[in-house]
Order: C-alpha cells, then structure tokens, then sequence
C-alpha cells in the first residue's frame, strides 16, 4: 500500500480517537485544537495555488464563505425538512453534514472555476486584483441575501463541527496535496511555478494546470468554510472580509512558498500566537504584527522553508572531514 495513503489512514483514526475522547479535553484546548486544524486547511489549500503554481490569490476568504454559507445553508434550511422534528438519529446528522459539506465545497470548486477561466490568464498583481475584487463581490453578495441573513449574518447553525472531522479533511487535503504534486500535474504545476513562459515554449497548457489548482484549493477552501460554519454557529460577511484572506496568506507566505509541512507549521504557530498574547489584550496586535515583520525580514523566504538538499550536502561534507 502506498506510504501517503497510510498516513492517511494513520491520520483520520488519530482524528478519530482524539474525538471520541473529546469529552475529557478541556473546551478552550478543544476549541483552539479546532481553530488550528481549520487554518491549517485554509493555508494547504492555499499553498497549492499560491505556492506550487506561482500565482497569487488573495479571494481565498470568499471561497471559505461560499463553502461556509452553502453548508449552512443546507443544514439550517433544509436540514429540519430532511432529519424530522426529532433531529434525527447521529447517524443522519453525520450523513447531513458531510453532504452538506461536499456541497458547500464543490460550489466554491464551481466559483473557483468560473473565476479562474477568465483570470488565471492574468499574472502577478493582476492576479491579485481580480481575486481581491471576487472576495469583496462574494461578502457583499452575502451581505445583501436576506435569506441568508444578509448583514446580521446567519445564525442557529447546528453545532457538527469536531475534531475529527476537521482533522479527517485536514488529512485529506494534505493527501490530495501531496499526490497531486508528485503526479504529472505536480510536475506542470512546478514548471508552472519556475518558468511559465518556457514551459507554454514546450507546449504545456499552463493555464489548464493553474485552473486545476485553483480549483482543488477553492474546494477545500470551501469545506474549511463548512467547518468553520459548523463550529462557531453564527457566520457573518464580514467574517470573510479582505483581512481574513491575508490571514491566509500570511501563513503561507510564513511557512515557504510551495512547503507543505512549513504551511502547516506556520498555520499552527499563526493560530497559537494570539491565543498566547491574549494575557496582553491591548499590546496583542502590535507585538503580533512586529513578531511577523521581524520574521519576514529576517527569513524573507518563509520560516520553515530549508534547502534540505544544502542540509544533506552539508552534512555529507562534514562526515567525509571526519
């Protein structure tokens, strides 16, 4: 059996004992485990646009809200419809919930496509712009729906959030990540990355391979929204408003461009970090923001983000030396 595929498996039965003995783990500890593994999500979804392919997404935000509204929707709405006055049995509110998660993410998938068609011929802070315009037009859209509570945002959501459903689709997406870079379209998306004009030279659709990626990474960014969704249950527009994208990006930018497990650590260290200055309410947001200027100037190419290759020739050296 393939190793990705095992961890895999190892992940979501780690997920699912966590959660089964949830009931014994502290509710701050558990609702900050919650908040870190659905950044994390966020930002590995991220990463496989704006770090394997090169491009520069700054909508992120609005896919999350697409994905945490459609959910929501499908639970709030038709949920009472589908499960009786009972509520239904556990079961059911689990079959609920992933349905209505798979939804709520292929609808940011289907955005993220129809964005990404007309956009991903753009480049660089093009790019960016069209992407930041999408984010505001998805949050004003929401804003105005009042079927979907428009600028009181949407309440009453049913409390399916855990942690093994987060971390069940924290695993997945970290497999998808993973086998979509190491495949061919892995290898387009790097190509993509280092050199866009000499790979279309040689006849790759780097447009297709940009579009692929963007999709993918809407889709989790979707069922992150879901989560999301499902945990707080309350949502608003302005919860998904221009700041929230450059929260995301922030980790990977923090984590390396293109790093996985950089990502992942950035998004964890980027979760905790307001949880630890919280002693120093009125200082927090400043000596959080000097704590990432410091570090971006310091290690402007991500904090965890090594030349394992340097490390090993290195290393090498040293053991022939002696």
């Amino acid at each position: 059996m393939p190793k990705p595929f095992l961890c895999l498996l190892a992940a979501v039965f780690a997920a699912f004992g966590v959660s089964y003995f949830s009931d014994r783990i502290d509710p701050y500890y558990l609702d900050v485990l919650t908040g870190v593994g659905i950044n994390v999500l966020l930002a590995v979804s991220l990463n496989l646009v704006n770090g394997y392919t090169g491009q520069f997404s700054l909508g992120h935000a609005g896919f999350m809200s697409i994905g945490a509204y459609g959910s929501a929707a499908i639970t709030v709405l038709l949920g009472p419809n589908l499960l009786g006055s009972a509520g239904g049995s556990a079961g059911q509110q689990a079959l609920l919930f992933l349905g209505a998660l798979l939804l709520g993410g292929l609808a940011a998938a289907v955005a993220g496509l129809l964005v990404g068609i007309p956009s991903l011929r753009l480049k660089g802070d093009y790019l960016a712009l069209v992407t930041l315009g999408f984010g505001e037009i998805i949050r004003v859209i929401f804003q105005n729906v009042d079927a979907l509570g428009g600028a009181l945002g949407l309440n009453g959501i049913p409390n399916y959030t855990t942690v093994f459903w987060v971390y069940g689709f924290v695993a997945l997406a970290v497999f998808t990540v993973v086998c979509l870079v190491h495949s061919t379209y892995g290898r387009g998306f790097i190509a993509t990355h280092d050199d866009e004009v000499a790979s279309e030279a040689v006849g790759l659709n780097t447009t297709r391979y940009k579009i692929v990626a963007f999709v993918v990474g809407a889709f989790f960014a979707g069922i992150a929204g879901g989560l999301y969704g499902h945990f707080k249950l309350t949502i608003t527009p302005t919860g998904f408003d221009f700041t929230k994208s450059i929260e995301i990006v922030v980790m990977v930018i923090l984590g390396g461009m293109g790093n996985t497990p950089g990502v992942i650590l950035a998004a964890v260290l980027l979760t905790l970090l307001p949880e630890v200055l919280r002693s120093m309410e009125q200082y927090r947001m400043i000596i959080y923001s000097f704590l990432l200027i410091v570090l971006m100037l310091v290690r402007p190419q991500g904090l965890f983000n090594f030349d394992y290759g340097a490390l090993a020739a290195r290393r090498r050296r040293r053991t022939k030396a002696s």
